[in-house]
């Protein structure tokens, strides 16, 4: 599967750019502030409906339109035609995705369809973040892989704000508080919560071994690093903390126990990675994660996921970057996409890539081949 063309209308700080894309290996060129890693995140956009890099679309309209459009052309080694994804999102309107012009039911339905990894200088906040955020990747992930975890995770996230707001409205003496409704609630998030424990546990089982050969290969096989998944839900009756935690939960007005509270640990010889690892053995940990990622996703979609790497070459260290284009090189991904300050510095680093290559210019807002 690659990404064909690229075309974006108001757009960050594009006003209208329109790119015909590399199969292999595609190189964003430009200064700091240029527009380089916008590109990135308007596929990022066409892969998973959302920015990679703010959780409000509205700060995705250039300043001063009311509207945006990415427009992408995808297609496969299989004979099919062309398939044309266009996200798009209007000034106090509800975003819109279409498929071949037609408007999916629901944006959920598109997860999965077109998988896309990006390794950026960012990675680290995963470790060095709250547990939110790292629940926040792995659903990602898991809900490309299995729809029926996402469907799961969409119920059980409709419910907890149902629930959550049962809670407050016990506090409204014009309101009072709803019991009966709340054991309502719980009946149907009690299962669910089970359920997505017991996905999430099946699938670090399996992902766990990915990411740690992607680590040695990294670092050598200096240390060991694991991941270990903690929840409330591991060996308990979520029905029975729910109803055991109810006057806590109405106290402060929220729901204290469930799969919305669980955490992946990460560890390097048993102690966290984010006390006791050094910045570079956090950056190998970050890129392995994201490696396991692409793996596993390459595996579930048979086809390669899109790749997107951005400042790498600013922010990694030689021997990391070596590594990753080492993959590169031996055409362990498919389509590559990638951002760099300086053309040279990028020319010398894929000198052993034999892959097609294409160059843009970034500009300010404009990009062109070079």
């Amino acid at each position: 599967m690659t990404l064909d063309s690229l075309q974006l209308l108001f757009f960050k700080n594009y006003d209208d750019a329109a790119l015909r894309l590399s199969p292999g290996l595609n190189c964003f060129i430009g200064d700091n502030g240029s527009g380089k890693t916008n590109l990135l995140d308007a596929i990022h956009y066409l892969s998973l409906t959302k920015s990679a890099i703010t959780s409000s679309d509205a700060l995705c309209i250039k300043q001063g339109a009311d509207f945006f459009v990415v427009k992408g052309v995808f297609s496969s080694e299989l004979p099919t035609s062309p398939e044309t994804i266009q996200v798009s999102l209007r000034q106090g309107q509800k975003k819109t995705l279409t498929h071949n012009k037609q408007a999916y039911e629901r944006m959920a339905d598109h997860i999965g369809r077109y998988p896309a990894v990006l390794i950026s200088p960012y990675d680290t906040d995963l470790i060095r973040q709250g547990s939110e955020e790292r629940r926040k990747y792995f659903d990602s992930l898991m809900a490309q892989l299995d729809h029926e975890f996402l469907e799961m995770l969409i119920a059980y996230n409709a419910l907890l704000r149902q629930r959550n707001a049962v809670l407050k409205q016990g506090d409204r003496p014009s309101h009072g508080f709803d019991r009966d409704y709340l054991l309502a609630l719980d009946e149907q998030l009690a299962p669910l919560g089970q359920q997505l424990t017991q996905l999430r546990e099946a699938f670090l089982a399996e992902y766990v071994p990915i990411f740690q050969r992607h680590y040695q290969q990294l670092a050598d096989g200096r240390e060991v690093v694991t991941l270990t998944y903690k929840s409330q839900l591991l060996g308990a009756d979520f029905g029975q903390l729910l109803r055991q935690n109810e006057r806590r939960d109405f106290v402060l007005q929220r729901s204290t126990t469930g799969s919305h509270r669980d955490d992946f640990v990460f560890l390097m010889e048993d102690m966290p990675v984010k006390s006791h690892a050094s910045q570079g053995q956090q950056k190998s940990f970050a890129i392995a994660l994201k490696l396991a990622q692409f793996e596993m996703l390459a595996a579930k979609q048979q086809h390669k996921p899109l790749l997107l790497l951005d400042d790498i070459f600013d922010r990694l260290d030689d021997k990391r970057i070596a590594r990753l284009l080492e993959l590169v090189a031996d055409e362990t991904f498919g389509q590559v996409f990638l951002t760099d300050t300086n053309l040279e510095r990028t020319d010398q680093a894929l000198a052993r890539v034999t892959i097609p290559i294409l160059r843009f210019r970034v500009q300010q807002g404009t990009v062109a081949p070079v």
